[in-house]
């Protein structure tokens, strides 16, 4: 990114503070750009893919502590890697005692699994903060919930940018959590210490919110699907919605709700490669000859089809079947009709208890000429903006299937049209998306 800026906010995910060598990546990343001024950190993470992140240390000992199971080992685990990083590095912040004493009064019931979870991102902060010689805020004194667990905005706002002049313009503040007016300690839902990056930045006039992770940003496909598929370098904030609900899972869109309103910049970097270009995400995309941003998808879903005689309206059809679907609270995925058709696709875990008398209910009350469940299907979802302004994009997407033989049993768009989504066996999941992606990319 050649722009220049002049005021950042980079958060730092567990895995980019999951060791003292990731820590000393983290402080050659800050003293490179004078610019980033505010950090935001999660908890130490894992260091590798059999390793267990701290946040997860502290749920398994709330529950321990919930059922009067002894945790010591959980503890002894948690103290240990917190100690190590500290030690390592030649950090003074008496981390062993501080947590110890955390872990007596733990023991004691005093505390809600709010606060122990959060501690996680509390004591990373602290040593994180002396490790780069800049000031520590603490999220509870900051970030202002209310008692329904929403976030207070306009008392964020007052707080962080008092803390920004508190602290001459910098600081280091844990993610993940705030608190209420009187000192409850609260989490945010989901994207967690995304979110958190993403709340300073609004509040404080960043002008650019720099995530750093273990990946360099978004790719045009799973890499475990698609060899070496290319990175994406920009994608639009409804590009990214469409990419996380279908499984991109790098960024979850409400952690960029904030930024996004705020029109600032978010950009995906790797701690472990900081050259690496990343992944920008802002409201346009410059990128006008990009046919499309990814392509992506999930396993596990079913579809119930139903036919309905031609003197039955499709809306009146429609609108019986969803009646029954409502009575028996479960979400619809998706939703496609056809000349005297309806098609509703679930998660299948979501009607893994019902799916049966769902289906009875439906051939009852809504009285279809005839009924199919079709399971083991996948979804794929093939993402971009030009999709809307370009159709013979659409047609070459179902060419592609065609061509590798490749059944298609249902097909939607979203309605910006920025998404086609198609409905195939999960045998078919895997060579789909290398099908779809061989048209547009390779």
């Amino acid at each position: 990114m050649s722009q220049e800026y002049r005021v950042k906010v980079a958060k730092f995910g567990g895995s980019s503070v999951a060791s003292s060598w990731q820590f000393r990546k983290v402080r050659d990343i800050v003293a490179a750009d004078p610019a980033r001024r505010f950090v935001v950190v999660s908890a130490v993470g894992k260091r590798d893919k059999h390793d267990v992140k701290v946040t997860d240390l502290l749920y398994l000992v709330n529950a321990h502590l919930h059922y009067h199971v002894s945790c010591d080992d959980l503890f002894g685990t948690i103290g240990v890697r917190l100690s190590e990083i500290a030690r390592e590095l030649g950090i003074s912040y008496p981390i062993s005692q501080e947590f110890g004493l955390f872990r007596e009064r733990a023991k004691t019931g005093c505390y809600t699994e709010e606060f122990i979870v959060s501690r996680g991102e509390y004591f990373t902060a602290r040593m994180m903060a002396e490790f780069l010689d800049m000031p520590f805020v603490d999220a509870a004194d900051a970030v202002v919930f209310n008692h329904d667990g929403t976030l207070n905005k306009e008392r964020t706002g007052e707080r962080l940018r008092k803390a920004a002049q508190d602290c001459a313009g910098r600081f280091v503040m844990p993610g993940f959590y705030g608190a209420t007016e009187d000192g409850q300690i609260k989490l945010f839902d989901r994207g967690g210490s995304d979110i958190s990056g993403s709340v300073v930045a609004r509040c404080l006039g960043a002008d650019l919110y720099e995530n750093w992770t273990d990946v360099s940003g978004f790719l045009t496909a799973d890499p475990r699907i698609v060899d070496d598929p290319l990175p994406i370098p920009h994608v639009t904030y409804a590009e990214l919605r469409e990419l996380s609900y279908m499984g991109a899972s790098v960024l979850h869109e409400d952690a960029v709700f904030p930024v996004k309103e705020a029109g600032i910049p978010l950009v995906i970097k790797n701690t472990n490669r900081p050259d690496d270009a990343g992944t920008v995400i802002s409201a346009a995309d410059d990128a006008e000859s990009r046919q499309i941003a990814g392509v992506t998808g999930r396993r596990g879903f079913v579809a119930v089809r139903t036919t309905h005689a031609r003197s039955v309206p499709v809306s009146s059809a429609l609108c019986r079947v969803l009646a029954v679907v409502e009575r028996f609270r479960v979400d619809v995925e998706r939703v496609s009709t056809g000349l005297g058709s309806c098609t509703l696709l679930f998660e299948a875990d979501a009607v893994k208890e019902c799916l049966y008398p769902l289906v009875a209910a439906i051939e009852r009350e809504a009285g279809p000429e005839s009924l199919e469940v079709v399971k083991d299907l996948a979804l794929v979802s093939t993402v971009g903006r030009a999709l809307p302004d370009r159709p013979e994009l659409s047609g070459r997407l179902f060419d592609a299937l065609g061509r590798a033989g490749i059944d298609v049993p249902f097909a939607s768009r979203n309605p910006e049209e920025i998404s086609v989504t198609v409905g195939v066996q999960e045998a078919s999941f895997e060579d789909a998306i290398r099908a779809i992606y061989a048209a547009f990319v390779s």
